[in-house]
């Protein structure tokens, strides 16, 4: 479970403006019981301006109420929510300019063992283009002579299991 943004001033407003114990708002902020009393008791070094977690979407009022009902209940902090989350986009990848020339080694060498891997499942595993593995393919890339198969793992462009993934994914449609 993750902290709230700001913890001790999220626990400063739960502790002013609802009716929880110290408990449920301690395991919800991930601070120990004595912190929250003694941010109750303003015996702090410095006064904490509170942070309103419904206004920042990190909970609801309903889940608020939900546990002031129930002293035994424990508040549950909401996913956080990102344009890839609300579209379900993945996130692209980010090729550093020093790898960027070992790409078509990659290409080549997935062309070299799993040749019937289509181009669509190579461009998300190594981040590239289909115009950049048509290239590698029909030896029409501009550095073709020097290109050279290499791991695509070794290389960074995408972990094991991905890789296994994609080559277990399609190596069970070919049997």
């Amino acid at each position: 479970m993750t902290a709230p943004l700001m913890p001790k001033a999220t626990a400063v407003w739960l502790i002013e403006n609802t009716a929880l114990s110290f408990e449920q708002i301690s395991s919800f902020c991930h601070l120990h019981i004595l912190e929250i009393q003694a941010l109750a008791d303003n015996e702090g070094s410095i006064r904490i301006v509170g942070f309103d977690p419904i206004a920042s979407s990190q909970l609801d009022l309903e889940e608020i109420h939900r546990c002031e009902k129930d002293p035994k209940a424990r508040l549950s902090i909401r996913p956080a929510i990102s344009a890839d989350s609300v579209l379900g986009k993945k996130k692209t990848r980010y090729t550093p300019v020093s790898k960027r020339q070992d790409r078509p080694d990659a290409i080549a060498w997935m062309i070299k063992f799993y040749p019937d891997i289509p181009e669509l499942a190579l461009t998300r595993l190594l981040g590239t283009t289909k115009p950049m593995i048509r290239a590698v393919k029909t030896k029409t890339h501009w550095n073709s002579t020097q290109i050279k198969p290499r791991h695509p793992v070794q290389l960074g462009f995408c972990t094991q299991v991905e890789l296994d993934a994609v080559v277990g994914a399609y190596s069970s449609k070919q049997e």
